[in-house]
């Protein structure tokens, strides 16, 4: 059972999570919400249709700030104990500070765990509807990429004709094992195309030995074939890398399909290690806000505190964006990648926990 101070203490930093938490959410729906209105502004739309989409997108965007929620929210607990001269009466009664960080610790952990099980996957969700119906107003919406266990299927629309692309991999700048159908708009078959190697660097692919087949009537003496779509490497990249729309079970899913595919499948495992290590990361915050607070002079002003919470946020945010680009580029290990940051952070907790019972 929970002791009386424990409980207060959990209460308080809860009641501080869900605050900023409200805040953070309401900055989100009002910035988002300008860029919905000026996305469909052009498009016959219900009044209420952009608000609709901007409720759908603004929980994924909260997720990826929880980290600097959980900072801030410490520092604001911290305080409002300060101000109340609680942390006196919890020390005269046998509390330290070394307790308080601990308790603040572990109830960072356990909220991590239930913001990635069920927040995210809700979350990801929405962003998943949200995409969709975004999708259908896009001038992008004749595109479609697909990955599956059979591999890359991709499905192009180009001089009034529809093309469906199914290739077994792809490496570097290349399709492997390619078979393409072109057909018309009443979708009747025009020519089917069939060639081991494409180079996709460009919109407009070279097809390596085609082998072309109309009306059943194969050939197969073209050495070379340039063949025009919307499709090149980048664009194809850029479409499988909001994997922000799937929740943990699809995220797994795809990264076996990827494997199946020879495509790289790094960014999901970066994805996948940062959800997993996300109540730790939770945590460590948590512990070098309290530190911070506590070597702070407890008279700063509530705007010193806020100031001083956006601007760590900051710098974390930019450690661990030069780190995942770091394993995202090969450079470093995946797993360094997302670890270091957390080690970086923990070490510094560490050194500032061993006076902290001092203060």
């Amino acid at each position: 059972m929970l002791k009386i101070y424990e409980k207060y203490i959990i209460k308080n930093f809860i009641n501080k999570f869900f605050i900023i938490s409200l805040i953070f959410l309401s900055l989100i729906i009002v910035l988002s919400i300008l860029e919905e209105i000026s996305f469909f502004k052009n498009s016959e739309v219900g009044f209420l249709f952009p608000y609709f989409l901007t409720f759908l997108n603004a929980p994924i965007t909260l997720f990826e700030i929880f980290p600097f929620i959980f900072l801030i929210s410490t520092q604001f607990l911290f305080f409002d104990l300060f101000k109340k001269d609680e942390l006196n009466h919890m020390k005269n009664n046998g509390l330290s500070n070394l307790k308080i960080i601990k308790i603040l610790f572990l109830s960072s952990i356990f909220i991590g765990i239930i913001t990635v099980l069920i927040f995210y996957n809700l979350a990801s969700s929405l962003n998943f509807i949200y995409t969709d119906i975004k999708n259908r107003y896009s001038n992008d919406n004749k595109y479609l990429a697909v990955v599956t266990e059979n591999g890359l299927w991709l499905k192009d629309e180009i001089a009034n004709s529809v093309i469906i692309i199914k290739a077994k991999s792809i490496k570097n700048d290349n399709l492997g094992d390619v078979v393409i159908n072109q057909f018309d708009q009443n979708f009747d078959l025009e020519k089917i195309i069939q060639a081991k190697i494409v180079n996709i660097n460009k919109k407009k692919w070279i097809v390596k030995e085609p082998t072309i087949t109309i009306k059943n009537i194969s050939k197969k003496d073209i050495p070379e074939l340039e063949f025009q779509t919307s499709f090149d490497k980048d664009k194809i990249t850029n479409l499988f890398s909001n994997i922000s729309t799937l929740n943990l079970i699809e995220l797994f899913g795809l990264k076996k399909d990827y494997e199946m595919l020879g495509y790289s499948s790094d960014e999901i495992t970066i994805h996948l290690l940062k959800l997993f290590s996300t109540p730790l990361f939770y945590g460590v915050l948590t512990v070098l806000s309290s530190i911070i607070m506590f070597n702070f002079k407890k008279d700063k002003s509530l705007f010193f505190h806020f100031i001083l919470g956006i601007l760590m946020s900051v710098i974390i945010y930019y450690i661990n964006f030069m780190f995942s680009s770091l394993g995202n580029s090969g450079k470093i290990p995946i797993s360094i990648s997302i670890f270091l940051p957390i080690l970086f952070i923990s070490i510094f907790s560490v050194i500032g926990l061993i006076r902290v019972n001092e203060k």
